[in-house]
Formats: C-alpha cells, sequence, structure tokens
C-alpha cells in the first residue's frame, strides 16, 4: 500500500526513548471487546487504578489523574489548574523538552523567568537558589523542572530542587516533567516536595502513546480554586467529581486503562527498586559501549548521566542522521535523533520500559554495523564486548550448573544355578 513501509524479516525494534517495546502481557490485556464505560462495574477497574497509579510515583498524600492525552497536555493541566495570567515561574532551558515546556507557559500567558542553561548539564541549583532568594515578595509562584531531558540523556538533581525550596521557605510550587523518568528511574514525589508530577503512557509505562498520567500534591490541588488561567478539557475539577465513583468526565480510552492496568502490574511484580537497578545496569553498559567506541556522550559529566535513554556525539565531520538512516533503512531498528541544537550531532539510544541485557546487545550490535557504515571509526565489536562483559559479571547469580547424573547401571541378576533332579524309578 502507498505510504506503507516495506516488510523485513523479523521486527523493527525500537530503541528511541520512547515509544518504547510494549511487553505482551499488556498487549493482550489491551485486545478486549469494546466495553460501557458507564457500566455499574466499571469503577472496579478505575478506583484500584487510580489508587497504584499514586505507588509508582511513590505518593501517598497526591491525586492522581489519567487524561487521555500525551505528555505535552500534561504540562498545560499542570500549569493551567494552578496558575493564573501574568503569574510567574521560574525554569530553564537545558534540551528541546524543558524547552517546550518554557514555550507552551509563554503561550498561555505565563510571565516566565528563564535561565538559560548549556545542553549536556540540568537543573542549574545554586542558580534557581540565588533568584529566589532574591524574590523577597514571593512573586514566583511555580519552579518548572524537566527531570529527565530526553534530548540530551540529562537527569537533573530533583531531590536538591525540593531541598532548597524547603531550606529557603519559599512557597514556590515544584513542577516535574517526569515523562521519561518515572517507572523507570528513582522518582519520589512526596519525599522530594513535588507538588506536580507529569507523565506519559508511551515511556516507563510500556504502552502506546495517549495517555497523560498526573500526580498533584494537596498544596496544588488546592490552587485550582485561585487558578485564572482557561480551561476545559484539561481542567482536573471534572474529573475529581467523577473519578471519586470511578467514573471520568468524558469517555477514557477502555483499552489504554486495561493496558496500564496490566503495565502496573508487571512492575509492581518486578518491584520498583529491582526495575531502578536493571535500568542502570542497560544505561552503565550502553555508556561503557560508547567508551569503548571511542565517542563521548552528550551528557557532559557522570553526574548528569540518564539511566532511560543515552545521546552520543559523532565526530565533527559526521551527520548523526546517517547512523539513524542506515540503522532503520538497513537493520530495522529505531534509534532516536538529535533535536534542535543536537540535530545532526547526536543520535540516542533508549533503554527504558521492556528491555534486558540480550535486547541491549543487539541494539549495540546493530548501532556498531550503523556507525561503520556511516564511516565513522571504531573497533568493530569492541561497545559489544564491553557491555556484555559488564553485564555478565553485574547479572544476577544462578545457581551452578550440575549435570544430571548419568542413571546407575542395573546388576544383571545372578543365575540361578540348575539343580539336577534325581530320576525316579517306577
Amino acid at each position: 500500500m502507498p505510504g506503507q513501509k516495506l516488510s523485513y524479516p523479523g521486527r523493527n525494534y525500537l530503541f528511541c526513548p520512547g515509544p518504547t517495546h510494549i511487553p505482551q502481557a499488556v498487549q493482550n490485556a489491551m485486545i478486549v471487546p469494546q466495553e460501557d464505560h458507564r457500566a455499574p462495574d466499571f469503577p472496579e477497574l478505575v478506583k484500584p487504578l487510580l489508587r497504584d497509579v499514586k505507588k509508582i510515583f511513590k505518593t501517598t498524600k497526591g491525586t492522581c489523574f489519567l487524561f487521555p492525552a500525551t505528555g505535552t497536555a500534561g504540562w498545560e493541566i499542570a500549569l493551567a489548574n494552578t496558575m493564573s495570567p501574568g503569574d510567574k515561574i521560574l525554569t530553564t532551558r537545558f534540551g528541546q523538552f524543558s524547552h517546550l515546556w518554557y514555550e507552551l507557559a509563554c503561550r498561555i500567558g505565563l510571565e516566565v523567568d528563564l535561565v538559560e542553561t548549556p545542553w549536556g548539564e540540568g537543573v542549574p541549583v545554586d542558580k534557581f537558589k540565588k533568584i529566589l532568594q532574591a524574590d523577597k515578595k514571593h512573586e514566583i509562584k511555580a519552579v518548572v523542572c524537566c527531570h529527565n531531558e530526553t534530548a540530551t540523556g540529562v537527569t537533573s538533581d530533583i531531590a536538591a530542587v525540593g531541598k532548597m525550596l524547603k531550606q529557603i521557605k519559599h512557597p514556590a510550587l515544584l513542577m516535574v516533567d517526569c515523562v521519561s523518568s518515572v517507572a523507570s528511574i528513582d522518582f519520589r514525589m512526596d519525599q522530594w516536595g513535588v507538588d506536580v508530577a507529569v507523565s506519559g503512557s508511551q515511556k516507563g509505562f510500556m504502552l502506546p502513546a495517549g495517555m497523560a498520567i498526573l500526580a498533584f500534591s494537596p498544596r496544588a490541588l488546592a490552587k485550582r480554586k485561585t487558578a485564572k488561567c482557561a480551561r476545559c478539557f484539561l481542567d482536573i475539577q471534572d474529573h475529581l467529581n467523577t473519578n471519586k465513583d470511578g467514573f471520568f468526565p468524558y469517555t477514557p480510552s477502555v483499552p489504554m486503562l486495561r493496558g496500564l492496568r496490566a503495565a502496573i502490574d508487571l512492575i509492581l511484580q518486578e518491584g520498583l527498586e529491582n526495575t531502578f537497578t536493571r535500568h542502570h545496569r542497560l544505561a552503565e553498559g550502553v555508556r561503557l559501549a560508547v567508551k569503548a567506541w571511542g565517542l563521548k556522550t552528550c551528557a557532559k559529566s557522570a553526574k548528569w548521566h540518564s539511566d532511560t535513554v543515552t545521546a552520543i556525539l559523532v565526530p565533527e565531520n559526521k551527520n548523526a542522521n546517517e547512523v539513524i538512516h542506515i540503522a532503520y533503512h538497513k537493520y530495522n531498528i529505531s534509534l532516536g535523533a538529535g533535536l534542535s541544537k543536537v540535530a545532526g550531532k547526536v543520535f540516542r539510544i533508549g533503554h527504558l520500559g521492556d528491555n534486558n541485557e540480550a535486547r541491549m546487545m543487539a541494539a549495540l550490535g546493530t548501532v556498531e554495523m550503523a556507525l561503520l557504515d556511516a564511516g565513522i571509526k571504531i573497533k568493530p565489536g569492541s561497545g559489544v564486548a564491553a557491555a556484555g562483559e559488564y553485564y555478565r559479571k553485574t547479572g544476577k547469580k544462578i545457581k551452578k550448573f550440575a549435570a544430571p547424573k548419568a542413571p546407575a547401571k542395573k546388576k544383571a541378576p545372578a543365575k540361578k544355578k540348575a539343580t539336577k533332579r534325581k530320576a525316579t524309578i517306577k
């Protein structure tokens, strides 16, 4: 058919940082007959789901919301339900997604105090502290941060931001984009003092794109009563009115809800801490491969390294888009492209969601072939070897293999001595 991708043997593997692979159990949960979202038993799905999403955000105090939308809508939900036109927020730009949230804030009528940060670094806590300390009248109503900047493979220290706000006693709300971190990297809403957490379905939740998943603290929830930003479809009040009874204010995507139920069950079954450990191991293997290739990450130092995506710089005389083009058209895998300031300079390997060592080894081997095909000089097999050794040495311990013992040979039964019968004469 026109526009349809040519069929290749096997499947297209997603090593962009979202969408991610969907586990079979989640796909199976979504392939269900259409359901009545007003049915009397529908709350049996919704109420436990809203309760268990809180476990993923690590909040007992927060209220969670599920919108049939995306993470971008989640940004607007966070701001529009807590702010009024002309309110001032503090944010920083160090990648494409932190830039887009800043741009959205401007477009809905907020005043933004923007701190420019080099791409490859994260939230500048010290600079934020000086600005907030100088804000004696508390005109800054919210501090807006991107926990994991997907464009550059950078993770920021949100715990330090929350600690700083508490230390200087500034009343600004702390809003965090955790779209590519929650359910993959440790995120502690209550402990870190996060007021609004924004996520999406297509990353660590291992679902298709199409659901904005948010959590509001009691403090943020109270702001809806004074917020004057225009909102209708994105108004959390409509959800509060209906969620309490196990329903939604408008038609939800029921298959997505079924999929979310299955995804959360998988995450909780593995255990959140085990999930974080797995993501760190996979990411560390990728970083060792990059080092073995003689290349560098976009993240400027180890403290910024992301455990969900690695952005890799190509040599200055090469174009990263060629690597991506070859990987896709020749080897049938999808890598993340460089965005905005780093377009053509980096390609990205996503290592979040439903992944394991074998899948990452396949990705690294394929990336090596694409790099060589693009004329980038690396030693064939070097990255795969470095990652493989790390995965092998840090993998889970298993019982030592014991070959089954050969069955003991049965002794032949002893032959009975023949007894001669005495002849009897009649």
